[in-house]
């Protein structure tokens, strides 16, 4: 663990807010215990024996000539057990990590069905912007050529523009629940002719509080659908929800452990704003640092963080949710394309982005929850490579910190 670079002596344990006259709720923060754990060592073969390849499945020509040149052969676990069960038209809740192969299990057989005249339009609801795009971007790759559209309905962005595309009747609507409930309840959105509902990361979107909206939207959409939940965590709340949207599903669940078994995660403990703001400093000064993703809780202390780090000369971008949405585009770009060593972020990016080659997780800002920091550093580690994930806790008292080992 990092020494302590001050001696600000708060707890790292419970915190207890008190007053005089009035006892305050204590609340609990995670025990920075959690955040260490020695990363195991990568296997030589870690391969899954498919029990099918691409051109096993079955699609249309034009559509597998184009799976072909993306360079797909062998599916993941979640597109081996999902991709049959969606082309079969049946319900499914398909459990599986982040980083897995979830959008195109749902996404080929979906634009399969609709070329053979088995599935008419499909809405895809995603909790952000990012994955809304990230997810049209490969629909784009898929269906170059074929007779199919795309609109993109999220906030941050012309809703001018996105009516516009609606018009147009596009074959696949890809929204996030706030935009979509906007756009349903001000400016007349309906989904007659829909007949395919797909929920991407519905765990993030329960998490994020859209539970109420997701269920005002499907109070609009056709009862007789092809529903199809994505998830790579299961609590009591979507299982409530998953026993009242779809019908006699299939599970195909491939999820992993809690934790990348492939991320060294370590503590850093410092306190005050400063001390952290200068460690952080000083870990992006390393080499070994090449493509940080940096996690703060707000959006005001996100961009301030940022504007702080590139006061001191560090290639930065800035990631949150007063963001435009073109402008949280440009930020994800630049740093996928290594234009900036740093992403600094809220937990918008946590969650369903593909970003390659995360050298190392930090934790400026302590998750709330501990769902929160699995799916925080499961940005790194990936694709058989080590990654790193440091988290920055204060200094607990009567503890005598031990030094990182480097």
């Amino acid at each position: 663990m990092y020494g302590n670079q001050s001696n600000g002596g708060r707890s790292g344990g419970n915190r207890v807010y008190s007053s005089r006259n009035h006892r305050q709720p204590q609340v609990k923060s995670i025990d920075p215990a959690r955040f260490i754990k020695a990363a195991t060592a990568i296997k030589e073969v870690e391969v899954y024996d498919s029990k099918n390849t691409f051109a096993d499945f079955g699609f249309s020509p034009r559509l597998a000539q184009n799976i072909i040149s993306q360079g797909y052969v062998t599916p993941t676990p979640i597109q081996d057990g999902g991709i049959p069960v969606v082309m079969s038209g049946r319900d499914l809740i398909g459990l599986a990590n982040t980083g897995t192969g979830k959008t195109a299990a749902f996404l080929l057989p979906i634009m399969h069905r609709m070329l053979n005249g088995e599935a008419t339009r499909t809405l895809i609801m995603v909790p952000t912007r990012e994955l809304a795009v990230q997810i049209e971007e490969e629909f784009r790759k898929f269906g170059a050529g074929l007779p199919l559209r795309s609109a993109l309905v999220v906030g941050g962005a012309s809703i001018g523009k996105q009516l516009a595309q609606i018009g147009r009747q596009p074959q696949f609507i890809i929204g996030t629940p706030g935009r979509l409930k906007d756009l349903i309840e001000n400016y007349g959105l309906k989904f007659d002719g829909f007949s395919t509902l797909v929920l991407d990361e519905a765990d993030r979107m329960l998490d994020m509080g859209f539970i109420r909206d997701i269920r005002s939207i499907l109070d609009h959409f056709p009862p007789n659908r092809h529903t199809l939940f994505l998830s790579a965590t299961i609590t009591p709340e979507i299982q409530g929800l998953t026993s009242t949207i779809l019908n006699n599903p299939e599970t195909i669940s491939v999820r992993k452990g809690e934790t990348s078994d492939h991320v060294n995660q370590d503590v850093i403990y410092v306190d005050g704003k400063e001390a952290k703001e200068d460690k952080l400093a000083e870990l992006l000064k390393d080499p070994a640092f090449t493509k940080v993703l940096v996690f703060g809780d707000t959006k005001w202390g996100v961009q301030k963080l940022a504007d702080r780090l590139e006061q001191r000369g560090f290639k930065v971008a800035a990631i949150h949710g007063n963001k435009s949405q073109p402008q949280r585009q440009r930020a994800l770009n630049d740093f996928k394309a290594d234009r900036v060593q740093a992403l600094i972020a809220t937990d918008v990016a946590a969650r369903g982005l593909d970003i390659p080659q995360v050298s190392h997780v930090i934790n400026f800002d302590p998750p709330k929850i501990y769902e929160d920091y699995v799916h925080r550093i499961g940005r790194t580690g990936r694709a058989g490579h080590h990654g790193h994930a440091l988290t920055f806790v204060p200094t607990q008292r009567n503890a005598s910190p031990v030094p990182y080992r480097r």
